[in-house]
C-alpha cells in the first residue's frame, strides 16, 4: 500500500483509507473480521462519525490490541463549547484510546454553521483539546466546496474533507489550493455513495490527482477492503478500457445526478435541496433506513414542501429536474 502524506499534519496514511459509516448495519464480529483485513492490507486511515451510531464503538473494540497500527479520525457536527467537548470525550472513550489523530468539525453546511462553530466556542474546545494532547489535529468537512474555499484561507485547518468521484469533480479548483497551503485532502464519497459500482475504476480516478491524501470508501465487508486496497499499489495509468468505462458511468449518472455544488439555492421555501438528495442516497445506497429516516425527519423543511416554482432548476449547471427528483425523495420517505 502506498502511503501520502496527510498535509501539514504531518502524518503519511495508506493512499486508501477506511470509511466508517456503512458498518452501522453489520454486527460488531463482522466489523472485527473487516478491520483484522484492513491490518493486513496496510488500511492504516480510518475515517467515522459521532453521527454514525455505534461505528465508533465497533471500531474501537476491533482495532484494540493494534492501535498503534491506524490512524484515526473522527468528526461531529457540535457547535458550541461543551458539545464539543463532550463529543471529544465520548470518542475516546467509544474508541478505547486517549488520543486521536483528527478531529473534525463534521457536515459544516453553510456560513451561518461555519460561524456558529467559531462564536459558540466549538472550534476553540478542539484547540483545547489538542493542546492538552486529546487529539492531534483539526479538520472540517463539508459539502460546498465554495464555502471551504473561503474557510481554507482562514488558516484554522490542517485538513479538509470532501465528494469527489468520477462524476463529481467540483472539487478540484479546491483541492489544488488547500494542497498550496499544506492541508490535508480526504476524498470521501469515492463511490458516491455507492452509486458507482466500479469501486476500482472511481479510486483509480481519484489517486490519480496529486492534490489527494487520501481516499475513503465506505466498506462493511472483508471482500470490500480487499477489493478496493488493492488500488493502493496497482499501476494508476489509464487504460483505453478505463477511458471508455468512465465514460460510460458519467453518461449513465450524468443527466440525473445531484453533484451537490449547491448553485440551485437559495430555495424559496426553504428546501435544503442538496442535503435532501443525500439522505436518499443513505437510504437507498447505503442501505442505513433508520439511520437517514432519523435525520430527514428532522429536517424542518422536507421534500414534501417543494411548491414546484422551478426556481431551481433554472440555477442548476447540469440541467437536473429537480422537482421531479424531489417528488422520488417525498416517495421514498414516506
Amino acid at each position: 500500500m502506498r502511503k501520502r502524506l496527510l498535509g501539514k499534519t504531518g502524518l503519511m496514511v495508506s493512499e486508501v483509507g477506511f470509511g466508517g459509516i456503512p458498518i452501522q448495519r453489520v454486527d460488531a464480529p463482522t466489523v472485527k473480521t473487516i478491520l483484522q483485513e484492513c491490518l493486513r492490507r496496510e488500511v492504516t486511515f480510518i475515517d467515522t462519525a459521532r453521527g454514525y451510531t455505534t461505528s465508533e464503538e465497533m471500531i474501537g473494540a476491533a482495532i484494540e490490541g493494534h492501535r498503534g497500527s491506524f490512524v484515526l479520525a473522527t468528526k461531529t457536527m457540535a457547535k458550541s463549547y461543551e458539545d464539543m467537548k463532550r463529543d471529544i470525550g465520548i470518542s475516546l472513550i467509544n474508541f478505547r484510546t486517549d488520543y486521536i489523530e483528527l478531529y473534525q468539525a463534521h457536515f459544516v453546511r453553510n456560513q451561518e454553521a461555519y460561524d456558529a462553530l467559531i462564536q459558540q466556542g466549538g472550534y476553540e474546545a478542539m484547540l483545547e483539546a489538542k493542546r492538552e494532547g486529546l487529539i492531534g489535529h483539526i479538520g472540517i468537512t463539508s459539502h460546498d466546496h465554495k464555502l471551504l474555499e473561503k474557510i481554507i484561507e482562514d488558516g484554522r485547518f490542517e485538513t479538509i474533507q470532501f465528494p469527489y468521484n468520477l462524476v463529481e469533480h467540483q472539487g478540484e479548483r479546491l483541492f489544488q489550493r488547500a494542497h498550496e497551503l499544506g492541508l490535508g485532502v480526504i476524498a470521501m464519497k469515492p463511490l458516491a455513495g455507492g452509486a458507482i459500482s466500479n469501486g476500482p475504476l472511481s479510486l483509480k480516478y481519484i489517486l490519480n490527482n496529486p492534490h489527494i491524501s487520501v481516499a475513503i470508501p465506505g466498506m462493511d465487508s472483508p471482500q470490500q477492503v480487499s477489493e478496493n486496497a488493492a488500488m493502493g499499489s496497482a499501476d494508476l495509468n489509464y487504460t483505453e478500457e478505463d477511458l471508455k468505462n468512465m465514460e460510460i458511468v458519467r453518461q449513465e449518472m450524468g443527466e440525473h445526478f445531484c453533484r451537490r455544488c449547491g448553485y440551485c439555492l437559495p430555495c424559496p421555501q426553504n428546501l435544503d435541496i442538496p442535503t435532501l438528495f443525500l439522505m436518499e442516497g443513505y437510504l437507498k445506497r447505503y442501505g442505513l433506513k433508520e439511520w437517514a429516516e432519523e435525520r430527514y425527519g428532522a429536517m424542518a423543511f422536507k421534500a414534501a414542501d417543494c411548491v414546484e416554482c422551478g426556481i431551481c432548476e433554472t440555477r442548476c449547471p447540469y440541467d437536473l429536474p429537480i422537482r421531479s427528483m424531489l417528488k422520488k425523495v417525498d416517495e421514498s420517505f414516506r
